[in-house]
């Protein structure tokens, strides 16, 4: 299947914005990491502000990047949300808690753990009542999520946005389930071209083992492997380098999704 590119949205240590990181993930300058501020979606209303964790916001950014890089209506545009294990630091929280005789869970702590709640966020600051699919995949949640992105706008004929962020656990939790840094994606694809497209995507999954494709990069590459949302980075890498290029994805059971890139414009 084929569908089309509009927009990016890109936030990490060291990569704050798709366009001012756009050397460095092309492969022309070095990657530094670098603090990144994630300051609470001024789309919501202050209450819900108020409430928000670090993945919330992570996920907001980089979904407002892209459809305002895009110049279309979040509010009309149906999403796709990847995220191989949700907030980390509110479960931390929970557990907590639970360890304590007291046993007391705050309301708002609980409704942010759940694996939906930054797409909840996102209608509420949006205003939008498009369908939005929330999914894991373990470290394959970014090729599930933008597969099934893909699917969506082929089969529905409609733009989808796809919204990919992970962030570290604290530890005891970490130690077990490593994530390196923060990482947030979003691209808005279409089933045809339109006057925003700056690349087309040929999609498949593809059932024979294939290594994925890695980052010239070291400390790129020690990213991609480290965040499952980062492994979205050679994908990014082809945008950006505007060439043709083929592309592997790691996705689950051995399995890959194959994406030959093509610059539009």
């Amino acid at each position: 299947m084929r569908v089309y590119v509009e927009g990016v949205g890109l936030r990490a240590d060291g990569l704050d914005g798709w366009r001012v990181s756009l050397p460095v993930v092309a492969g022309d300058r070095s990657y530094t990491p670098g603090p990144l501020n994630l300051p609470p979606s001024p789309l919501l209303p202050p209450a819900e502000r108020r409430r928000t964790v670090a993945t919330v916001r992570l996920a907001l950014l980089v979904g407002a990047d892209a459809f305002d890089a895009a110049k279309r209506d979040p509010g009309t545009t149906a999403t796709v949300f990847a995220s191989s294990g949700g907030d980390g630091a509110t479960i931390h929280n929970i557990l907590e808690s639970l360890a304590v005789a007291e046993l007391d869970v705050s309301p708002t702590r609980f409704h942010n753990s759940v694996h939906n709640a930054p797409s909840g966020y996102w209608n509420i600051a949006t205003r939008s009542r498009e369908p939005t699919t929330s999914l894991c995949a373990h470290d394959a949640s970014f090729a599930a999520g933008f597969l099934e992105a893909a699917v969506q706008a082929t089969l529905d004929q409609r733009a989808i946005g796809l919204i990919a962020y992970d962030l570290p656990y604290p530890e005891p939790l970490n130690a077990s389930r490593p994530i390196m840094s923060m990482f947030g994606v979003s691209l808005i694809v279409t089933p045809i071209p339109t006057a925003m497209t700056f690349a087309s995507l040929s999609v498949a999954l593809d059932r024979r083992a294939e290594a994925a494709t890695p980052m010239r990069d070291g400390r790129l590459e020690a990213l991609r492997a480290g965040n499952p949302a980062a492994r979205s980075l050679p994908l990014l890498a082809a945008l950006a380098r505007r060439a043709e290029t083929r592309v592997v994805l790691d996705h689950t059971n051995g399995n890959v999704v194959v994406v030959s890139v093509a610059p539009t414009a």
